[in-house]
């Protein structure tokens, strides 16, 4: 059975070279309680700079509520959150989005009577410099330029001027991802990027994740077995806010104690 990676011991040099953290995420015994629940409980586990990660476990297991802390919304109640070096355990959301952290959520947050384009603007000026101004970005414009990059690299360019609300669902999927890239991020958390998708979306979707460079970092939620474990280098498994292993895909989906859980109805 695969086992929990064991954690290195956080640096205990300078911050500016804390920042050299060949780490991109790293968890240390954290816990989120709601009164006498422990929704997620002492969990512990690292993320390398560019590594695709993944998270599996049942509804409940603590998956959506381990992101929570990860971003802010739901500080941890307890142990610390590293992210490339630095300790954000304190911060506010902002801050960690200004330091290079994005999400996804497992609900679409999209602007739906505005464009595609629209949404990807917005998107890129919200962690821009100068995201302030009144002026109006014209076609030479840094922002404008960002968002036809995005366009283009999740595949929305060609219906670039249709309102949200007319997109198939796996569309909207796509934008969000459009969104999350804004600003060059250094580590994305999705959130059940494929749910809801048909097959052909779900293909779709495998591609875009692919097509990240090299150099970023990703966390997937996700139920879908098949794409998590395609996508990914390094899949954690939680079951009732803790960690039940951690493994390669491979030696996840080839854990007994995985299987009996998790994939009983696939094998």
């Amino acid at each position: 059975m695969a086992t929990v990676t064991p954690l290195r011991s956080a640096p205990r040099s300078a911050a500016g070279a804390q920042l050299l953290s060949g780490d991109a995420l790293r968890l240390t015994a954290v816990t989120r309680a709601f009164g006498a629940l422990r929704a997620v409980d002492e969990v512990s586990l690292t993320v390398a700079a560019g590594q695709k990660y993944a998270i599996l476990g049942s509804n409940g297991a603590g998956k959506t509520t381990l992101f929570n802390t990860i971003t802010g919304d739901f500080p941890p109640t307890a142990g610390r959150i590293h992210f490339f070096g630095e300790d954000i355990t304190a911060l506010p959301p902002h801050e960690r989005i200004r330091k290079g952290l994005r999400r996804t959520y497992q609900s679409s947050l999209l602007f739906r009577e505005l464009t595609v384009r629209d949404n990807l603007f917005l998107a890129v000026r919200g962690v821009a410099s100068g995201r302030y101004s009144f002026r109006r970005a014209g076609r030479g414009h840094a922002s404008t330029a960002a968002t036809d990059d995005l366009l283009e690299r999740t595949r929305l360019a060609h219906i670039a001027g249709e309102r949200v609300a007319n997109l198939a669902h796996g569309q909207q999927r796509q934008l969000e991802i459009g969104m999350a890239l804004a600003g060059a991020p250094r580590l994305i958390l999705f959130d059940e990027p494929a749910a809801g998708l048909s097959p052909a979306e779900r293909r779709e979707l495998v591609a875009l994740l692919r097509s990240l460079p090299a150099h970023m970092s990703f966390v997937l939620i996700e139920h879908d077995l098949d794409i998590a474990l395609r996508v990914t280098e390094r899949v954690t498994v939680m079951h009732n806010g803790r960690t039940l292993c951690t493994g390669s895909p491979q030696e996840i989906e080839n854990d007994a104690q995985v299987q009996a859980i998790y994939m009983g109805s696939r094998h």
